[in-house]
């Protein structure tokens, strides 16, 4: 067997965010701007004592003996490339993300193979726009070597590398710069702030083995989880098992860590039995938000692990956003951050009425305003005005420029962070909205192999897979979403889940299991009531639920029909039409 050639250095993979799409709207420019930001990368890696090894359409890698020198050639041309979008107008303008990583690697020819190649793509792919990211090797080789400062991003999952990878981020201004900025700057930079969570390590109470795994691994398990939410930051699994054996005092560590919110807890287990107990405390407040317990049979270890981080992960999120909420509204406004911005947008959405949709509509602006960069809050900004569109709340003197400006904020939203999963599944829903299945469908799934443990995608990929044919597939995920969060943020019971569900059986054209649903709605809405009377019609059994359904006419007497039938967003204009008899026959 030949020897293999090997040696340790540092991998720089860069490309241009949105560069498919941009390919897509004009082929020429677009390869003209990306020679003209290859013209300003490639010389600039050379200078630094650099080497492409390897180029493919707007994407380059390249390897350099230093560290230092990596890092300070990507910081070169990000300032490059952002002084020529500075002069130019934005049709012109490409924006790069850089990942860096050090590693052993196998040499062959010219060309350079091995994990860290695979690593420092991974972290271009998760990057901002405009971002350079580092792993932690490369970190601890530049910190104090560089006149920019490197600050901790906590863990992300970077695709068939790792669910926990700890990344750095390289800030666009030396120190000097930073302390020379002014009051306003530090005001803008408070604005982008998110809660920060630390999950520290669970108290096993039982003292044996096997509950010591369960310990660390729904401890890593969660950190994971919450590394994927954009919404919070995370401190890093190695901050928190430092306090591991630390009793249970945990205050002044969290408050060390700039920590807003603490998840603690404790394990006993007696023979087959385990309890977990979890708890999620407000540091600033000083006070539990939330507590819950759990008992469950050990069958198979992994699998309890996997059920308890799965509900706690879904509760707790919910918890920080009420908490947080709440938080902001004893705030003037002008303190209040992007993050809080956005959450008050988003209660204000979901009270359904002009006057709170207008002001949501305020907010989420404001989101904007405070930070260009929240994704989510673009999102949320079409999302609103959707809502706006399609509940007639404002009068649209030109509804092509309106629907444009809606699809700038999902596309700029899309080209901040194609993999945040929160902005996917706001981008499948406002793809639904406007009866872009396609669309939806590809967003649906990208939110799914993003977060497939999150209720709110399970429900939304599921909603949009019973509408495009996949009705088994679609109602499965319906069921999960059921069954993971019975009663969704803002809602009172279980009946916007079921009538998901309803619509999900009655796409599979399962009308006896349509009914049964129905039982169980406690109230019923008007398109949950078409599609109960529509169901019973097919079955024709159970006279005295058709009778009851009847009964119910005078609730929907002033119904905007052709509106509500509209928003049940269904392809098939067959059973549109269906429908709207139903409604016509019994409500003119």
């Amino acid at each position: 067997m030949s020897k293999v050639n090997r040696k340790l250095t540092t991998i720089l993979a860069t490309d241009c965010v949105g560069f498919s799409r941009l390919m897509e709207e004009n082929e020429e420019l677009t390869l003209q701007n990306l020679k003209a930001c290859r013209s300003i990368i490639d010389p600039i890696i050379k200078d630094f004592g650099g080497r492409i090894f390897h180029t493919a359409g707007d994407s380059v890698i390249a390897e350099f003996n230093s560290p230092v020198e990596c890092v300070n050639a990507a910081i070169e041309f990000q300032k490059g490339i952002s002084e020529r979008n500075n002069a130019l107008d934005k049709t012109s303008s490409l924006i790069f993300r850089v990942g860096i990583h050090l590693d052993d690697v196998i040499i062959e020819g010219d060309n350079i193979y091995g994990s860290g190649v695979n690593i420092a793509s991974r972290l271009e792919a998760v990057c901002s726009p405009g971002q350079i990211l580092l792993s932690r090797t490369v970190k601890e080789q530049v910190s104090k070597k560089i006149e920019f400062v490197v600050n901790s991003l906590g863990f992300k999952a970077l695709k068939n590398i790792s669910d926990s990878f700890e990344v750095f981020q390289v800030s666009h201004e030396p120190p000097e710069s930073i302390d020379r900025q002014n009051i306003d700057s530090q005001s803008n930079l408070t604005k982008k702030y998110k809660p920060k969570l630390l999950v520290i390590p669970f108290t096993n109470t039982g003292k044996d083995e096997d509950s010591e795994y369960l310990v660390d691994g729904i401890v890593e398990d969660l950190i994971t989880e919450f590394s994927m939410i954009k919404e919070l930051d995370i401190c890093s699994r190695q901050s928190a098992f430092e306090f591991k054996g630390k009793g249970n005092q945990f205050s002044e560590f969290a408050k060390n860590l700039n920590a807003n919110f603490v998840v603690a807890g404790s394990i006993r287990s007696s023979g087959k039995r385990v309890r977990i107990s979890v708890e999620l405390n407000d540091v600033t407040e000083n006070k539990v938000v939330w507590s819950q317990k759990y008992d469950r049979v050990i069958e198979d270890i992994f699998d309890v692990q996997d059920e308890i981080v799965r509900k706690i992960t879904i509760a707790l999120v919910g918890e920080i956003e009420i908490s947080s909420l709440n938080r902001s509204k004893r705030k003037p406004a002008e303190n209040m951050t992007s993050y809080e911005y956005l959450i008050r947008a988003k209660q204000l959405h979901h009270k359904f009425t002009k006057e709170a949709n207008r002001e949501a509509l305020d907010f989420v602006s404001k989101a904007i305003e405070a930070d260009q960069t929240n994704a989510q809050a673009l999102a949320w900004k079409a999302c609103i005005m959707g809502q706006a569109r399609a509940r007639q709340y404002v009068e649209i003197k030109d509804q092509e420029a309106y629907y444009e400006e809606m699809s700038g904020y999902v596309q700029r939203a899309v080209d901040l962070d194609e993999n945040d999963f929160e902005c996917n599944r706001m981008l499948c829903f406002a793809y639904l909205t406007q009866h872009k299945y396609d669309k939806a469908e590809e967003y649906g799934k990208r939110a799914f192999d993003l977060n497939p443990n999150d209720p709110r995608v399970s429900s939304g990929y599921g909603e949009v897979l019973v509408r495009v044919g996949r009705s088994g597939e679609g109602i499965e995920l319906l069921k999960k979403a059921l069954e993971l969060d019975p009663v969704p943020m803002g809602q009172i019971n279980s009946d916007k889940r079921l009538a998901d569900l309803l619509l999900g059986f009655f796409m599979d054209k399962n009308y006896v299991e349509c009914l049964e649903i129905g039982q169980k709605i406690q109230n019923i809405d008007f398109r949950s009531w078409l599609l109960l009377l529509e169901a019973h019609k097919k079955v024709k059994t159970h006279p005295s639920g058709f009778e009851n359904l009847l009964s119910l006419v005078a609730k929907f007497r002033d119904t905007d029909f052709v509106m509500e039938i509209d928003r049940f967003h269904i392809q098939d204009e067959k059973i549109n039409q269906s429908l709207t008899n139903i409604a016509t026959e019994l409500l003119i």
